[in-house]
């Protein structure tokens, strides 16, 4: 015979079996019935006025670790820093891309650059930039080089770039390159043309 206190356990048991499994067909159905959001959620942003004009975008590689230039036809508005924004954006669009040879983490984007005299220019990006980024020295260097080559190649004038986040300053990108102090664009556009060869 057996123990009435081990049959009872057995049905609660049983009980919490088949609600769990009630309770998962239920939700099953309602996964399935939702509709599924699109992941990216950037708000769309007006069309640029201005003439279309051709730039040149330093694209990082992941597969071969490199810098390659690519020439790209782009509108461009009159303001400086404007430019300066449409540029960068140019090249994320282009890492956003599923075919992407550096791919970002979906809806990264510039919030804004300021140029600020004398060659002082300051790129903020947004919170998902940084948060959704591959974490790796060579994947990060990659990154920062292709934004502060493809912005001191386009517009003349910068000498030193500051890289924020959400308008706040950051230790590093994701664990590696220092996003703390200035960067020197000589130095780096020397590094982008050892990393172009």
């Amino acid at each position: 015979m057996i123990p009435r206190h081990l049959l009872i356990a057995m049905a609660v048991l049983l009980v919490a079996v088949l609600g769990l499994t009630a309770y998962a067909w239920h939700m099953r159905k309602t996964v399935t019935a939702t509709p599924v959001a699109s992941s990216d959620t950037r708000p769309l942003a007006p069309p640029v006025a201005g003439p279309t004009e051709r730039v040149t975008l330093f694209v990082a590689h992941d597969d071969d670790g490199g810098l390659h230039a690519i020439s790209a036809q782009i509108p461009l508005p009159s303001g400086r820093q404007q430019r300066a924004e449409e540029l960068l954006r140019a090249l994320l669009s282009l890492y956003l891309d599923k075919s992407s040879p550096h791919v970002l983490g979906s809806g990264a984007d510039v919030r804004s650059v300021f140029l600020v005299d004398p060659g002082v220019a300051v790129i903020d990006l947004n919170a998902a930039f940084a948060d959704t980024h591959r974490s790796g020295v060579l994947i990060e260097e990659l990154t920062v080089t292709s934004l502060i080559h493809t912005i001191s190649a386009n517009t003349p004038g910068i000498l030193r770039v500051k890289i924020l986040v959400d308008g706040k300053e950051r230790d590093t990108l994701a664990g590696h390159a220092d996003l703390s102090a200035f960067y020197d664009v000589t130095a780096v556009n020397q590094l982008a043309t050892q990393l172009s060869q």
